[in-house]
């Protein structure tokens, strides 16, 4: 199959400093996601009247 070559991103790559804010960037956004998810878990428990107090 002729032109079914993948093609590469032109250019450089990224500075690094760049590519770590991505990273750091990407954490951070999971670690509010899983806490929103965990804190709605939390809520619908309570409210279910299972409260370990």
């Amino acid at each position: 199959m002729e032109g079914s070559e993948v093609s590469s991103t032109e250019g450089p790559a990224a500075p690094w400093y760049r590519r770590l804010a991505w990273l750091v960037g990407i954490w951070f956004g999971s670690v509010l996601a899983l806490g929103a998810v965990a804190s709605l878990l939390r809520l619908m428990m309570q409210m279910a009247g299972m409260s370990s107090h």
